[in-house]
């Protein structure tokens, strides 16, 4: 049996204070274009079986509760007790939440307050940049406070976070270097100009602008990846080595190795389990496993990924840590690895790495 310390939760969002029905519930469970096939539902995937599996004993009922018993309980409890329960049950003790996301969700604050832990902001760059243009009248205004905007932030975040610049099919990797000031000042216009009142930012050199406005903060900057080969990552990873910022990539499953692979090579990155232990459920040890294989285990950190559900929150966590207590119980059990060099490095990849990445327990 592995030991591992309270988890930090390096990526998350918060949760929805409304109620669900079972439709909008089940669209949650995983992202998808369209519908489930005829004749099923979302609960019909790895994601399903495994909040089917972890989330029922923390709501008072038996593991693998009916899709309908278990929907029923969570409306008996009501919202905020089922998110209370569900993320207290997770053994998180922080969480880094990204508040770009749209919909009525818990901040960092209430995140907090339900799962009684820690909670750090991680500010998405493409929302500043869309905050600050919907309150500045020309590009010079616009680049003058998105500045500041970047520096009032990283005084107060624990990371900034970017999701356009690489995990879209449609956005090409930024050039491995800052774009100049008028390169800059060109994509500005053109977006300001083109964009409606709320227009996500998707031009590559605005894109590359912020990141390397993050990058000059100092703060970590997480990089999503999406499915997408982190390969594309490669000059800009190149180009902000020895610059002093930590880049910690989220996603990349089914890459994920190609991730490891990044935070093997340059000392500045670090990889994410994230939520595709959660996604993929029963084979979570198995992806855990493949990840470790490639990554220097001070390199690997723990997220759930969650969003909207705290079942997701839950499920994240409580997946991860039986994979990771498979995983190293396996190697220590069959002798390849001490039991506790085993606990050490659970202890790392479940929180000590988190904290020393961010910066949690002081400089």
């Amino acid at each position: 049996m592995i030991e591992t310390p309270p988890l930090v939760d390096q990526y998350c969002h918060g949760v929805l204070r409304t109620e669900l029905g079972l439709g909008t519930f089940e669209a949650q469970l995983m992202r998808s274009a369209g519908p489930p096939a005829a004749g099923t539902t979302f609960f019909d995937t790895q994601t399903g079986f495994a909040v089917r599996r972890w989330c029922p004993p923390l709501l008072g009922l038996e593991p693998h509760a009916t899709p309908a018993r278990y929907l029923a309980r969570r409306r008996e409890l009501g919202v905020a007790e089922t998110a209370r329960r569900l993320l207290r049950g997770s053994g998180v003790a922080a969480y880094l939440v990204d508040t770009g996301v749209a919909g009525d969700l818990t901040g960092p604050k209430e995140l907090a307050l339900a799962g009684d832990a820690e909670a750090y902001e991680a500010v998405r760059l493409e929302l500043l940049a869309e905050q600050v243009a919907d309150t500045s009248g020309t590009v010079g205004a616009f680049l003058a406070n998105l500045a500041e905007a970047v520096h009032h932030a990283a005084a107060g975040a624990a990371a900034f976070t970017c999701a356009t610049a690489f995990a879209r099919a449609d956005t090409p990797a930024p050039a491995p270097e800052p774009p100049g000031p008028g390169a800059v000042r060109g994509a500005a216009g053109r977006w300001l100009a083109g964009r409606p009142r709320g227009g996500a930012v998707r031009d590559p050199v605005l894109l590359a602008h912020l990141l390397w406005s993050a990058v000059a903060s100092g703060l970590p900057l997480q990089l999503h990846t999406g499915a997408a080969d982190a390969a594309a990552l490669t000059g800009f990873v190149r180009a902000t080595a020895g610059l002093g910022t930590r880049l910690v990539l989220l996603g990349g499953y089914p890459h994920h190795r190609r991730t490891a692979q990044l935070a093997a090579a340059f000392p500045h990155v670090y990889a994410d389990a994230g939520a595709a232990l959660g996604q993929t459920g029963a084979r979570a040890a198995a992806v855990l496993a493949e990840l470790l294989e490639v990554a220097p285990f001070g390199k690997v950190l723990f997220s759930s990924g969650g969003r909207h559900l705290p079942e997701l929150h839950a499920v994240g966590a409580l997946v991860f840590r039986e994979a990771l207590g498979r995983v190293l119980g396996g190697w220590a059990a069959e002798g390849s690895w001490s039991w506790r060099d085993a606990e050490r490095v659970a202890a790392m990849v479940a929180a000590g790495n988190a904290r020393r990445v961010y910066r949690l327990d002081g400089p």
